[in-house]
């Protein structure tokens, strides 16, 4: 393989429409996050953004960068049987196991604008515990019934897209067992505050269960109605005050997945 550590790649602002430019923005500012909240796994996983306006294509990152290095620009265009529609020219393409989980998702659903999928380290240890997410935190109680989707291997296969779709539903959030995390949102702040919500639910779950101590479990009662107090309409939606500041702490730091 040739080397691309040095590669420069072309703005696409002007080649694109705004609210796909907006869409890319978003999307890139979601993997530098996952990178700085420390879910992500070298170049591998995925952010997906649903074009809008463009029925049956989506954006996903060059299997290559890391997430700390993803711009706006270096997104790929794929439609949903992996087409690229739109070549970023970073010169590593797409990861075919990316492909199959995200385009499943945003095929059937097509409420869902973002998808975001992490092996972050807790990630994965909930999903190799039989009992899976336990309600133990505020963090945890805010999914209620929660999707779990048996390992099949690496996801390169088509088939297990029917199952994937399946097993997450009309859900937000979905335990891949023995791999890893999954979280759906209307935007891309929503899929990322749903995925840090799990990732902080986990992390507290691994941490208690560590300490080889009798843990307490809320009562039913409080657990449904700690749910009902999270569902949408109940509150403010969580694009209001998360993602500004998220995207505030982004440009302070390193403003470039702006590019």
């Amino acid at each position: 393989m040739s080397d691309l550590s040095q590669v420069r790649i072309a703005s696409l602002r002007d080649k694109v429409s705004a609210a796909e430019w907006q869409a890319r923005v978003d999307c890139a500012a979601a993997y530098r996050l996952i990178a700085l909240f420390g879910m992500n796994d070298l170049v591998y996983n995925h952010v997906s953004a649903r074009v809008p306006g463009e029925e049956g294509h989506f954006l996903i990152n060059s299997y290559g960068y890391a997430y700390e290095e993803v711009t706006a620009s270096s997104l790929m265009k794929i439609d949903f049987d992996g087409n690229i529609v739109l070549d970023s020219g970073t010169g590593y393409g797409i990861n075919r196991a990316g492909f199959v989980i995200h385009s499943a998702i945003h095929r059937a659903r097509p409420d869902v604008g973002c998808v975001i999928h992490t092996h972050s380290p807790a990630g994965m240890a909930v999903s190799a515990l039989k009992c899976g997410l336990l309600p133990l935190t505020q963090n945890a109680m805010f999914f209620g019934t929660i999707g779990y989707h048996d390992y099949e291997g690496p996801a390169v296969d088509l088939d297990e897209q029917k199952r994937l779709v399946r097993d997450l539903g009309a859900g937000a959030a979905l335990i891949l067992r023995n791999h890893g995390l999954l979280t759906a949102g209307t935007t891309t702040c929503e899929a990322f505050v749903t995925m840090h919500w799990l990732e902080k639910a986990c992390q507290a779950q691994v941490q208690a269960m560590a300490c080889n101590t009798e843990l307490n479990h809320p009562d039913a009662k409080t657990v449904a109605l700690t749910n009902e107090r999270y569902k949408p309409g109940q509150r403010r939606s969580i694009t209001e005050l998360e993602w500004p500041a998220m995207l505030r702490m982004l440009d302070r730091r390193d403003p470039s997945f702006r590019e």
